[in-house]
């Protein structure tokens, strides 16, 4: 009898094992074959891993509930009916002020402020969530969060802009009704608005700061508490003009980086240059010493790459103004802008430098604050709103044709004098 041989089974292939599809991708593939996450200790599941390898779909389906699974609620089912979305209200949002900004209607500052609204408020409620369904306890948690990170006047600033952007959502007829945003939805009142303030203390830059500050700029040796050699930099002549503008004009960060050349009068000694932000002229008596700073700023200012620069009297060591706001490079989706203020990062590495930002809240804008502060002291608050660039509302304000070159040289001389010890 031959030998009989038993024919080998033949082996089972094993399933190709599914991995994430690269680094930083927030879903695991579960040994149950779907994409998975654990929120707040508990396993969640965004479909099937072998009818979505990539994940693509998972990863949809975990951004459009994760706002609502991170904070224990149950997602909505997915709406596929005609309705305006979170995104869709903030990116025709933005567009809107985009195109205003364009137009030279809308101050940078003022779009990057909506731009970091409309990315919360996307990453909070959720891009794909019907505006027409959000309900006040929705505005109740959004509150929340946003007291838990902000401090009382940038709570106060954030609710307004949230209320205007819903707003327009309504007046663009977007949606049906406007939304109700319940009674927790409210800005800080006035007295808490006082205590902040009180706690925070003066936003101010005292005499003997501001000599060092100017001192240093100038790339001199400046001795400081706390450090063994005095402090040294090198010197930085555009940014110690900014300073003297911001002391002599009340200038803040978008005024200093669009001051054209055209608007200055070297000469004589004046700078006429309306407030970005309001629109409001100004007519400013410059110090001999902002006039020689200005001159020297203007003497080694670089090239501008955009002609549409070549005017301003300050430019970067790149070519860029020190203050814009472009599209993200690649995209050109209205939600991915992003805002460059070159003055507000050199100004504080000079406050450290110094030891000068122990203080809250101090930064380059502190200047205005400083002029407006000392420049009171001139009892004409009429022309140091003048100077300022505040608008009057005021039925006074409407008779007023003009205010003297003598008073506004009381004003800026005034402050001249607590600075430098002049008279």
């Amino acid at each position: 009898m031959a030998d009989s041989t038993k024919k080998a089974r033949p082996r089972k292939s094993k399933a190709k094992r599914i991995e994430k599809p690269y680094d930083g991708f927030p879903l695991f593939p579960h040994a149950t074959n779907r994409w998975a996450k654990k929120i707040r200790g508990k396993l969640h599941y965004f479909g099937k891993t072998t009818d979505d390898p990539k994940g693509a779909a998972a990863l949809e389906r975990f951004n459009r509930e994760w706002p609502y699974l991170s904070e224990g609620r149950t997602p909505p089912p997915p709406d596929t009916s005609d309705f305006c979305s979170v995104r869709d209200l903030c990116n025709a949002f933005l567009t809107s002020k985009r195109n205003k900004l364009l137009a030279g209607e809308l101050a940078e500052r003022t779009f990057r402020d909506y731009y970091v609204t409309a990315e919360r408020l996307v990453t909070y409620f959720g891009r794909d969530r019907r505006v027409d369904g959000l309900r006040p306890d929705d505005f109740e948690g959004l509150r929340s969060q946003l007291a838990e990170k902000l401090g009382v006047v940038s709570l106060r600033n954030e609710i307004n802009r949230c209320r205007v952007v819903f707003k327009y959502a309504h007046d663009q007829r977007l949606i049906e009704r406007p939304v109700n945003f319940g009674q927790s939805f409210n800005r800080p009142s006035a007295k808490m608005l006082r205590q902040s303030r009180n706690e925070s203390g003066a936003k101010l830059f005292e005499r003997d700061e501001l000599v060092a500050i100017l001192k240093l700029l100038e790339g001199k040796p400046v001795s400081v508490d706390g450090e063994e050699k005095p402090v040294r930099v090198k010197e930085d002549p555009a940014l110690r003009a900014m300073v003297l503008l911001g002391l002599n004009c009340g200038f803040g960060n978008t005024d200093v980086a669009s001051l054209p050349q055209s608007a200055v009068d070297f000469d004589a000694g004046w700078v006429e240059f309306p407030r970005p932000k309001t629109a409001i002229q100004r007519r400013i008596p410059l110090w001999p010493e902002t006039v020689a700073a200005l001159r020297a700023a203007i003497a080694v200012r670089p090239a501008p790459k955009d002609d549409a620069d070549s005017d301003l009297c300050f430019i970067t060591l790149q070519g860029h103004r020190y203050v814009k706001t472009k599209p993200k490079r690649g995209s050109d989706s209205p939600q991915t802008f992003v805002t460059t203020n070159t003055i507000a990062a050199r100004f504080s590495t000079v406050l450290k430098k110094l030891h000068i930002n122990g203080r809250h809240r101090l930064n380059f804008y502190t200047l205005r604050h400083t002029f407006e502060t000392i420049a009171g002291e001139s009892r004409d608050q009429v022309a140091v709103n003048a100077i300022m660039g505040h608008v009057d509302n005021s039925m006074a304000a409407v008779y007023r044709e003009r205010i003297s070159d003598e008073r506004l040289r009381a004003v800026v001389e005034t402050v001249r004098g607590w600075l430098w010890g002049v008279k």
